[in-house]
């Protein structure tokens, strides 16, 4: 399993990358994409009513049955035609899948594992944990892979995120009006928050991670995808007997830009992976 960026490839495709690199699919059937959504409220997940997503490089199938499957748990809503098409978390791996999956398959996308798209809502702290005991058995089964899809810090008045944590001292929001913080630069400041929630998801505690997140603020969009994996492992951990369950490593890291004035803006990148 990995987690991936979703940005514009020419901003984050170095950084995913770095995780699609690491994803082994070599013995997958089924491909489970999970992203935020960033355009459709809902406080579960979504599932795709497509039969095949589009990319340029080709065309990848959507396994129905596991949809319905999943749809069946009372969970999970479907998305309709114009949500599905609208949510770019997805979108943007579909190439990224359709290579990594060409390199091992072949050519032939009739020999591709299917996939399942799914969308995760404004989820509760419960309803991950209950996203992620519906989908603990299909991450027990080594036949499926997980891919991810999350940004990391947001951060400027665009964003209306601008946590600073200077050296000493507890944090605050900087305004268009403050003084430029120089101990340590708005982009230190902005590392150190993203490394904070990094280790929380690389402790492999679900707890930890809504702490920090809660702690921070941190406007990580895709914090309800992962948290719904995370909880996923615990399960496998604590009652399928898959103590060999591990947490998520951290391989690479980028932003967007090094912010140095409040005016200024950036997005930050974060690839990892997790044997499961």
């Amino acid at each position: 399993m990995i987690i991936a960026p979703h940005a514009g490839y020419s901003y984050s495709g170095p950084a995913a990358a770095w995780a699609y690199k690491a994803w082994d699919v070599s013995k997958a059937k089924k491909v489970f994409l999970l992203g935020p959504s960033h355009h459709h409220y809902l406080t579960k997940a979504a599932l795709s009513k497509c039969t095949e997503y589009a990319t340029p490089i080709g065309n990848l199938k959507v396994n129905r049955e596991v949809t319905a499957e999943l749809h069946s748990t009372g969970q999970f809503e479907w998305m309709s035609r114009s949500v599905d098409e609208d949510e770019h978390s997805l979108e943007m791996h579909l190439p990224y899948i359709y290579k990594r999956l060409s390199q091992t398959f072949g050519e032939d996308a009739a020999n591709f594992p299917t996939l399942v798209p799914i969308m995760v809502g404004n989820t509760s702290a419960s309803t991950e944990k209950s996203l992620g005991r519906i989908l603990a058995p299909y991450l027990a089964d080594r036949s499926n892979v997980f891919v991810v899809s999350s940004d990391f810090a947001h951060w400027g008045l665009r964003f209306r995120y601008t946590y600073y944590q200077p050296a000493t001292g507890n944090a605050i929001d900087l305004t268009s009006s403050a003084k430029l913080p120089k101990d340590p630069a708005i982009h230190e400041s902005i590392k150190v928050v993203d490394f904070q929630c990094m280790g929380a998801c690389e402790s492999g505690s679900h707890e930890a991670w809504l702490n920090v997140l809660d702690k921070t603020g941190n406007t990580v969009c895709g914090r309800h995808p992962i948290g719904v994996m995370m909880a996923a492992v615990e399960k496998l951990r604590e009652d399928l007997d898959r103590l060999d369950a591990g947490a998520f490593k951290f391989v690479k890291y980028d932003r967007s830009s090094l912010v140095n004035r409040v005016g200024d803006s950036s997005v930050s990148y974060a690839s990892a992976y997790t044997i499961v």
